[in-house]
This record gives structure tokens, C-alpha cells and sequence, in this order.
């Protein structure tokens, strides 16, 4: 029996939140709904900009540890920050949540990471991150004990931009199956799935059991404007394949099998930041305890119901209770 219902390897960043309106965002040029990468400059300038800002614990893959964790799953997270005050809030926010961090910290110049989330009225993100130590993630971050005791091993495709951390991935794969657990995906961004587009239909080809994407990562990575001949192809390859579809749910493909789950509603949408990461959360949680792919589904589309109902990407309540619902 796996120890770990999911260990996590993503960036670890600090999400730096505020709202904002339309026309900052073509002031200060920042591409409504994408996530950018920038550098240190463009972060200061970025950063003296935003008002009533909001700093938490975040990077797409922790925030679902953090939801796994909320629904009492037991999780690990593999991911780098550096030796700074932003690296220990990291740190220490992870561990208080009970899940297994261990990952040795980065000692070069780099700081720890952090993303600016601009969040527009219609809830809408637009992030633009600065990566820093979190780069520096490579094969030997990959821990061979955490990811074999694991029932899934959890990445998000923003950690893809780097080649040591596509090294990282392959090899977590092959470890992975060869202790007879499973992979999952999230491709995180359709700009970045278009950077790297061959490197990630290896990646789910080869290695993925689980794929996680909404509908424009999903096109991206197939080249077609259909989701349904995105989702059909990745079905080929992968076990699992669950498309995120907004407000109006989420469709799965479960051993060729398809299955919609509707989205309960939502009277206010606030903050859109982390909705996927918590429907993987509530997926993953569920999944790995033996639900039927309907029912992870449900647990998905409840946690992402919930998180876009505040500002910030982490839930505000145990998602534990909506296993007694």
C-alpha cells in the first residue's frame, strides 16, 4: 500500500494577488488571461503598481496539495525556493498544512519565486511570474522514495518551460511505473503547451496516466479545434482524461468511457485563481480512495466552486466536509 495518496512536484512560488481593472491591464501591457514569464525589472515595476495586495503560498501544484490536504488526503510536494524570508513563509505554510516538503533549499543568487495575479472584475487572471530558485528544479530534487510510495504523482505543466525540470519529469515517470504507480498532469497554460508542444505529447504519450487541461490546453496540445478530438486522442494513451469546462463542469474520459459532471452554481464569482487546481485536488483526492471517476468529479467541481468564491487560490474551509454531503 502506497503511503502517500499524491506527492506534488511543481513551482514553488509565492502568489502575490490584487485586483484590477481593464484598462491597467492594457496600461501596463499584461496579456488578460495567460500566465507570462518576466524578469527581476519587469517584477519591481509590476510590483509597485499593485494595490491591496494579497501574498500567499502558491505555485499551481502546491495549491492542490493544499486542497488534497483540506480534504485529509496525505500528500508530499517536491519543489525549490531559495534560502530567503519568502523561502521559509514557503516552507512553512506547506508543512503546517501536514504535508511532507523536504526539498533542499537553493543557496545561489537566485531569490525565491513569485507570481503577480492581476484579477480583472469578471474574475478573470492574468499572471505574470517571475521564476527565480524555483528554475533551478532538476533530477536530483526528484526523490525516489517519496514518488514510489505515492499512488499518484501529481505535475503542473508550468514547470515545463525548463529543460532540467522536463529531465526531472520523464525520470519521475519512469519511476513511478516501475513501482507500479501512476502519473498525472495538469498542462497548466496553452501558451506554454504551444512551447513546448512535442516535448508534452511525449510526456502524456509515454508517462501519463492522468491528464489534466482545460479547453484551449487540450486544443493546443493536439493542434485541432475540436476538444472532443483532443480529448478522444489523449484517451488513446492516457487512463484518464479530465477537461475542465468553466462554469459549466468538467467532462471525463475514463477508459474510453465519457462523463460529464456538471458545476454547481455559483451566486458571485470573485478570483478564477486556482479553480483548476482545486478540481484536480478534489479529482485526485477522490480517485485515489477508490470513488468512481463521477464522483472524483463531483468532489472537483465542488472544491473549484468554492475557491473562485474568494480572492486567493487555497480553500478557506475544510473540503472534508463535502465528503459528508
Amino acid at each position: 500500500m502506497p503511503i502517500y495518496d499524491v506527492t506534488g512536484i511543481g513551482n514553488a512560488i509565492v502568489d502575490v494577488l490584487a485586483p484590477c481593472d481593464e484598462q491597467f491591464l492594457t496600461d501596463y501591457k499584461i496579456e488578460k488571461g495567460a500566465m507570462t514569464l518576466i524578469d527581476e525589472n519587469r517584477a519591481q515595476e509590476l510590483y509597485k503598481a499593485m494595490k491591496n495586495v494579497t501574498e500567499v503560498s502558491g505555485g499551481s501544484c502546491a495549491n492542490t496539495m493544499a486542497g488534497l490536504a483540506s480534504f485529509g488526503g496525505k500528500g508530499a510536494y517536491i519543489g525549490v525556493v531559495a534560502a530567503d524570508q519568502l523561502g521559509d513563509i514557503f516552507d512553512h505554510d506547506m508543512s503546517a498544512l501536514g504535508l511532507t516538503y523536504n526539498t533542499s533549499r537553493y543557496l545561489g543568487s537566485k531569490e525565491t519565486a513569485r507570481c503577480y495575479v492581476f484579477i480583472t472584475p469578471d474574475g478573470e487572471r492574468s499572471m505574470n511570474t517571475f521564476l527565480g530558485a524555483c528554475t533551478e528544479l532538476a533530477v536530483e530534487h526528484v526523490d525516489h522514495i517519496l514518488i514510489s510510495n505515492s499512488a499518484v504523482t501529481h505535475m503542473e505543466g508550468y514547470l515545463f518551460d525548463k529543460d532540467p525540470a522536463k529531465e526531472a519529469y520523464f525520470l519521475a515517470g519512469k519511476i513511478a511505473h516501475e513501482a507500479e504507480r501512476e502519473i498525472s498532469l495538469a498542462l497548466s497554460d496553452s501558451f506554454c503547451v504551444e512551447r513546448h508542444r512535442k516535448d508534452f505529447q511525449e510526456l502524456v504519450k509515454g508517462s501519463v496516466d492522468i491528464l489534466f487541461g482545460n479547453e484551449r490546453e487540450l486544443q493546443a496540445l493536439y493542434e485541432t479545434d475540436s476538444v472532443d478530438e483532443a480529448m478522444r486522442i489523449a484517451g488513446q494513451t492516457c487512463k484518464i482524461v479530465v477537461s475542465t469546462r468553466g462554469a459549466d463542469g468538467v467532462a471525463i474520459i475514463f477508459n474510453g468511457e465519457e462523463i460529464f459532471v456538471p458545476a454547481p452554481k455559483v451566486d458571485r464569482l470573485v478570483d478564477s485563481t486556482g479553480a483548476g487546481d482545486q478540481l484536480a485536488a478534489g479529482f485526485l483526492y477522490g480517485y485515489t480512495h477508490g470513488m468512481s471517476p463521477e464522483a472524483s468529479g463531483l468532489l472537483g467541481v465542488k472544491a473549484a466552486a468554492e475557491v473562485i468564491t474568494h480572492i486567493g487560490p487555497r480553500p478557506l474551509m475544510q473540503y472534508k466536509d463535502f465528503l459528508q454531503e
